[in-house]
């Protein structure tokens, strides 16, 4: 009697289990953008999905200009904590590496932001690379960003090299990727 009651158990727990399995399987599933061109989510290994954006100052900055030098592309926000710890790494690895072929491109998601509040943040920071913004989200939705910082990493031939998805980055592994990526090209 107790050997079935086990076995019962058993079989419950294990069809439980692979229908957990099964159910992360189909969560964790590459995105599909939707419309005619059917593209995979940008990801590692991919061609970063080309946009051009302003500066806060109004100028444009097109992502296809840059292909030849490596670019961190940073999505953030000024009321994310996370955010704002990590931009004095990104500021100082964009200080010690722009002349080496180095850009940082900051799009602020000012679709939800307060665009006053970023510049006021940018300036007490001293940032000096591009800060770019993201009026409706557009681009965030391109990129599929689902949290707050969002980086992506460009190698010099317009690939993805690596996805960074919260944080703050430390600074040390941003410098680490961009010298990487330097090296790699040379």
């Amino acid at each position: 009697m107790l050997d079935r009651w086990i076995s019962r158990h058993w079989m419950v727990f294990s069809i439980s289990i692979l229908t957990l399995a099964a159910a992360w399987v189909w969560a964790s599933r590459p995105i599909v953008l939707q419309g005619s061109a059917q593209k995979l989510a940008p990801q590692q290994g991919f061609t970063a999905p080309v946009f051009t954006l302003n500066t806060f100052t109004g100028e444009p900055v097109n992502l296809t200009d840059l292909k030849g030098k490596v670019v961190l592309i940073n999505f953030w926000a000024s009321w994310c904590p996370p955010c704002r710890a990590e931009m004095q790494a990104i500021q100082h690895t964009y200080a010690d590496y722009q002349g080496q072929g180095f850009v940082v491109l900051a799009i602020n998601t000012s679709y939800q932001d307060d665009i006053t509040k970023a510049t006021q943040f940018a300036q007490s920071e001293g940032l000096t690379f591009p800060l770019l913004t993201d009026p409706d989200g557009n681009i965030a939705r391109l990129y599929r960003v689902q949290a707050m910082p969002t980086s992506f990493f460009i190698d010099r031939q317009g690939k993805i090299a690596r996805v960074m998805i919260g944080g703050p980055m430390p600074e040390a592994l941003i410098r680490a990727q961009v010298e990487t990526l330097l090296k790699a090209s040379q």
